[in-house]
């Protein structure tokens, strides 16, 4: 993980979409790429279709993407950890991993072995419920391939053990020697769109824009200087679970909720809104009214991202530039003119009065990984960082030749650990979320298009054959699903997508949203909240 700091550490793609088209095999873990990234799951089925790529896919539904999968491994919801370990154990114990990369590339090799040791295939099985015949399958296939791209998003991100379910699978491309090179890498996809930018500028509490890290002094000596500020806070901010929590009991004043709809996408939602009725001040800045504006003392209209000239920045670091396609009704403004304006009335005067000031004079002046990328290089395909001069064309993978941002890539073994709230007797199933294809996350936006709620128009409970016909439910009747947290009405869909056990629900609509249910459990360093899994019981009404 730390080797691979460059790219992880901003949850960014080592390499690129253009890639897919000509790659030799995909790991896709955690994934349901063709409802929540359609374009590039386009990509990817092109690939396999038209050019004979191969495919391994670790997911527990049997959703669109196994079609074209040549081993679908349909494991138990949070086993992640143990059957890359399993994975792992077979290449190393058939002698099959990248001797040559992992001696010259790597440190830790040893630590890993022994871990991987521990994780044989059938243990592995008893663990994923996918069969060691099917761990040993995959593991070959992988050792088969000059280059094999893993593509992951929130299915292994979203769990208490999130950050070592991405230490896991950079252990793996790193054994296989998979990083460094095109067709390979480890590549998240983004959940929304310019989550990489955001992250980018610093929207993070323990790093300053670029991926600078606020305990580095002379960090925090550069950006005083520029921003004629003293003394900047010199350890990690908070997250926004204990900025939630802080504001329930009194002791976060003021909250400033910009873009975001907390009272629909966290979890637990009656506690998310308990803490938001208690925050003494609460300023919201968004596009449209939402849940969570309901709750604010203040709310800023801002312009849209199509009302907007600026920067977007994708899951394959590619800094891209927007015109604004039309004007933005009433009193709305860009974003950065309402930042500026509330920091002059606190008698600060920002200079940068457009989009391309404030990244040619601030961001790419301040953010080595951004220096090359001036405003006047953005106005065709847009530029991929690193880009550390005016003369650089971009980078279209990382870790190129086996040179890592700490030197060497670092092994880091991890331990496969249950999630926080497993099935019992009351609550016999797991509840697992994500997105459906015709909205987009809590539709702020195309819950204002009448087309879309006429192709989708309210959440379901998707439910196993097996499982419905144990309820004695069919496809369409009401079920009540219920967690120690609350409990929703929605219809039952029917599908064999879902494995027995499991139910799957998604948090687009109000009614019936999946974070009624979901457990305010997090991963301990990233503070990602466990939506994939969770205990729950399902009726019919």
């Amino acid at each position: 993980m730390a080797g691979l700091a460059t790219s992880f550490g901003s949850g960014a793609m080592t390499n690129s979409f253009n890639e897919f088209s000509s790659a030799k095999l995909f790991l896709i873990i955690g994934s349901n790429m063709t409802e929540a990234h359609p374009v590039a799951a386009t990509l990817v089925k092109n690939a396999v279709v038209n050019r004979g790529a191969r495919m391994i896919l670790i997911d527990p539904r049997a959703h669109r993407l196994a079609e074209f999968a040549d081993i679908h491994c349909r494991l138990n919801v949070g086993s992640d950890i143990a059957l890359l370990n399993g994975i792992m154990h077979v290449l190393i114990a058939e002698n099959l991993y990248d001797k040559d990369y992992v001696e010259n590339f790597t440190e830790n090799f040893e630590a890993l072995k022994a871990k991987a040791a521990e994780y044989p295939p059938e243990r592995a099985s008893a663990i994923s419920g996918v069969s060691a015949d099917t761990i040993r399958a995959a593991a070959r296939m992988l050792a088969s391939a000059n280059a094999a791209m893993v593509i992951y998003t929130l299915g292994i991100t979203e769990h208490v053990c999130g950050t070592h379910n991405v230490m896991s699978v950079a252990n793996l491309q790193m054994l296989l020697g998979n990083v460094g090179l095109k067709g390979g890498g480890v590549n998240p996809l983004r959940g929304q769109n310019n989550v990489q930018g955001a992250c980018d500028m610093g929207a993070l509490p323990n790093v300053f824009p670029g991926y600078q890290r606020v305990e580095d002094a002379a960090v925090r000596a550069k950006f005083e200087k520029a921003w004629d500020v003293k003394e900047l806070p010199g350890k990690e901010g908070l997250k926004s679970p204990a900025m939630l929590e802080l504001a329930k009991s009194g002791n976060v004043k003021a909250l400033w909720i910009f873009g975001e709809n907390l009272a629909n996408s966290e979890p637990d939602i009656s506690h998310v809104e308990r803490c938001l009725e208690s925050c003494e001040f609460l300023v919201c800045q968004d596009i449209f009214p939402t849940e969570t504006t309901r709750f604010a003392d203040v709310i800023f209209p801002a312009a849209a991202w199509s009302e907007n000239e600026g920067t977007f920045t994708s899951s394959e670091r590619r800094v891209n530039m927007t015109r604004a396609a039309s004007k933005a009704p009433g009193a709305a403004m860009p974003n950065w003119w309402i930042f500026k304006q509330i920091a002059k009335r606190f008698g600060q005067e920002w200079k940068p009065d457009s989009a391309q000031e404030i990244w040619d004079n601030e961001v790419s002046a301040l953010a080595p990984a951004l220096a090359g990328i001036k405003y006047h290089r953005l106005t065709n395909d847009g530029i991929q960082w690193p880009c550390p001069s005016i003369d650089h064309p971009g980078t279209g993978f990382l870790h190129k030749d086996g040179k890592f941002t700490r030197g060497k890539g670092l092994f880091t073994p991890v331990d496969w650990v249950p999630p926080a709230e497993i099935p019992d007797e009351e609550y016999p199933f797991v509840l697992s979320t994500g997105r459906r294809l015709t909205h987009y996350h809590t539709r702020t936006q195309t819950g204002r298009c009448q087309g879309f709620d006429d192709v989708l128009g309210e959440e379901s409970a998707d439910i196993s054959p097996e499982d419905a016909e144990r309820l004695g439910v069919s496809g369409g009747e009401k079920v009540r699903v219920c967690s120690r947290r609350g409990s929703v009405e929605v219809k039952a869909k029917v599908t064999k997508e879902v494995p027995p056990g499991l139910v799957w629900m998604a948090f687009h609509f109000r009614e019936g949203c999946a974070n009624w249910l979901t457990n305010a459990a997090f991963d301990s360093i990233t503070q990602t909240a466990e939506y994939k899994a969770c205990a729950v019981s399902v009726e019919k009404i």
